[in-house]
């Protein structure tokens, strides 16, 4: 091919080969990734937004004004702590871009740290502040760790040296411990997803009698996973005794706050829920003596309760008998004083028996009296009653006999009652 034709044939050499905006713009776009390799920029976030697709979009200025645009795809939001603030000074990491369709020039950010420690204290505190309004972090809903574990259950990384460090300690300081591991990732993307099915799966055991959950050291972003909320939230359901063990003394994380037990290391945790053999030995002997003493007290507070009931029930006795020896005294008395009260009533009798015999009409009649009764059998009170002829009843002391009226003479005079004829008493 000619020369000319050649160059004529370079996309944009001519106008029937010329490029199109678009195609223009992908060529700088691929000009300027390929020509810069990704790499950090230290500058301050400024007109922080979420796009409705879930893109974070920012702009970095620097100290003399300069700004550059940066973006954070949706895909890769989930990996950073929390949203960065505007006039937070941070630093990028990133590879630089041109957006096609407008040609403009963009920074596609892939890692991004505070310069001091703002964006992961931020989601630090985010995250405990949830958790106190949830009344997680309240001491008051932690539970004593058991004094003497028969199964301790192991979350970490199987092939990690936390998961060494632990059995190690528990098989020196008491070997009739069983030690069950449940393994986890303890870092990078899914770590905390682990570490909450790991949990799931010791619940659902329900044999271990306590749980340590955690790893050895590492980066700030290495023990990230302990500071996810969904992580703090499944170690508060835990239906087991857990102890938080997570890196060094130093690091302190969110898992520390909710757990019940927070160990500053692995090894530590595995001291912690493992008594040592001589340790169970001298409190054996402890509460073999404290149960000596407790029944020799309690055999001792026997003999001076007996002691002190049998002089009661001496003293009792003695009073009841001196109270059954007045009650007798008072006894006699009181017989004396019936038996001068039924006398005086006896008399009473006497002397009312003596009246009504003199009263009866019987002793009248044994002095010569008789009494008369009319045949209808009312007694004969007035001359009124009866006529000549009239059948009479006479009553003497010794009988009665049956007579007839041969005459009537009323006294004048004498006060007298008529009686009607029937007999009956007016």
């Amino acid at each position: 091919m000619p020369a000319k034709q050649a160059a004529e044939a370079v996309p944009g050499s001519s106008q029937e080969h010329a490029l199109t905006v678009s195609a223009l713009n992908a060529a700088i776009r691929d000009t300027v990734e390929g020509f810069l390799p990704p790499v950090w920029l230290a500058g301050e976030v400024s007109s922080f937004k979420v796009h409705q697709g879930g893109h974070w979009y920012f702009t970095l200025k620097d100290v003399d004004g300069s700004s550059l645009d940066c973006v954070i795809w949706s895909s890769q939001t989930a990996a950073f702590p929390a949203q960065p603030e505007i006039g937070m000074r941070v630093f990028a990491f990133g590879q630089l871009s041109v957006w096609v369709k407008t040609n403009r020039v963009q920074f596609k950010v892939r890692k991004l740290e505070d310069q001091g420690e703002g964006i992961w204290r931020k989601a630090f505190e985010k995250t405990r502040a949830a958790l106190e309004r949830d009344g997680l972090l309240d001491p008051a809903r932690k539970r004593a760790i058991p004094r003497f574990p028969r199964t301790v259950g192991v979350i970490t990384s199987a092939s990690g040296a936390a998961v060494h460090d632990i059995v190690s300690v528990i098989r020196r300081r008491n070997r009739a411990i069983h030690v069950v591991i449940i393994p986890a990732a303890v870092q990078g993307d899914g770590a905390a997803e682990s570490l909450v099915a790991a949990l799931a799966r010791a619940a659902r055991w329900r044999e271990a009698d306590v749980l340590i959950v955690g790893r050895g050291g590492g980066s700030r972003e290495d023990l990230w996973c302990f500071n996810d909320e969904r992580v703090a939230r499944a170690l508060a359901a835990s239906p087991i005794p857990t102890v938080s063990a997570v890196g060094h003394e130093s690091d302190v994380t969110i898992a520390d706050f909710v757990a019940d037990l927070r160990a500053p290391t692995p090894s530590a945790a595995a001291e912690l829920v493992a008594p040592l053999l001589d340790d169970l030995a001298r409190e054996l002997a402890r509460l073999h003596r404290s149960l000596i003493q407790g029944l020799e007290r309690r055999a001792s507070d026997g003999r001076k309760r007996l002691a002190r009931a049998v002089t009661g029930l001496v003293g009792r006795g003695a009073l009841m008998i001196e109270r059954r020896r007045a009650r007798v005294e008072r006894s006699g008395d009181l017989r004396q004083r019936v038996a001068r009260l039924i006398q005086r009533r006896r008399d009473r009798v006497a002397s009312l028996s003596a009246t009504l015999n003199a009263l009866s009409p019987l002793a009248v009649l044994g002095r010569g009296y008789a009494a008369a009764f009319l045949a209808a059998g009312g007694p004969l009170v007035s001359v009124g009653q009866v006529s000549v002829g009239a059948a009479l009843r006479l009553v003497v002391r010794d009988g009665d006999l049956d007579a007839t009226v041969g005459a009537v003479r009323a006294q004048p005079g004498r006060e007298h009652a008529t009686v009607p004829r029937s007999g009956a008493p007016a």
